[in-house]
């Protein structure tokens, strides 16, 4: 009884410091970083492995539902009943019925779906081999590569409108510095929608051809 009620403190203490963007106990996965110009940075992702679900309604719609199933999933409901720590970024991508190279962390060969493709990272501890199968057949669990990611990072609004004026601005970015982007942009999203939004991580990432 007494553990269960400090569970709940904890996590109402987690939530109330997420208001103001503090993130507490979260991994992210590990990068090196090379600034470039207009606050854009290249980063190198080593391979890693993820949680991902395809939803087919609008962005806004499909975050939501994306996220709750994903959510559902590493707070237990797999064959294990295990909980599984959450790693921000939460990713963001269009999914087409083509193969594609999306960024990191969003990157696989599409199965033939169309609609918005939802990322949790899995924090690095687990491997292939000891994470719990999901419960809901719509979840997958993918191996990553290695990567060298464009990334704008910027705080506020993160509707489609704010992050496509975003997009914009990076991939403007990268073709000033002769970049050369591979795939369909991300977001990446590190706080959740209670965050007050001018404490908001939010960003807009393209892999690129390093």
């Amino acid at each position: 009884m007494l553990h269960q009620f400090r569970t709940v403190v904890s996590q109402l203490v987690e939530s109330a410091m997420m208001v103001v963007g503090v993130r507490v106990g979260t991994e992210e996965p590990g990068y090196t970083v090379q600034p470039l110009i207009d606050g854009v940075e290249i980063r190198r992702y080593g391979p890693r492995i993820a949680a991902e679900t395809t939803v087919t309604a609008t962005e806004e719609a499909a975050r939501n539902a994306g996220f709750r199933r994903l959510a559902d999933y590493i707070f237990g409901g797999n064959h294990q009943h295990r909980r599984i720590a959450m790693t921000p970024p939460v990713a963001v991508g269009r999914r087409t019925g083509q193969r594609i190279a999306m960024t990191a962390p969003v990157a696989q060969t599409s199965r033939g779906e169309e609609g918005w493709l939802i990322r949790f990272h899995m924090p690095a501890e687990w491997t292939m081999d000891t994470l719990p199968a999901p419960d809901d057949e719509r979840i997958r669990l993918v191996r990553l590569p290695a990567e060298s990611v464009a990334v704008l990072r910027f705080s506020g609004d993160r509707g489609p409108g704010a992050v496509a004026k975003r997009t914009e601005q990076l991939l403007e970015t990268l073709r000033a510095t002769g970049f050369a982007p591979v795939g369909e942009p991300t977001t990446w999203l590190y706080d959740p929608p209670w965050t007050i939004p001018f404490r908001r991580r939010n960003e807009v990432a393209v892999a690129v051809d390093a």
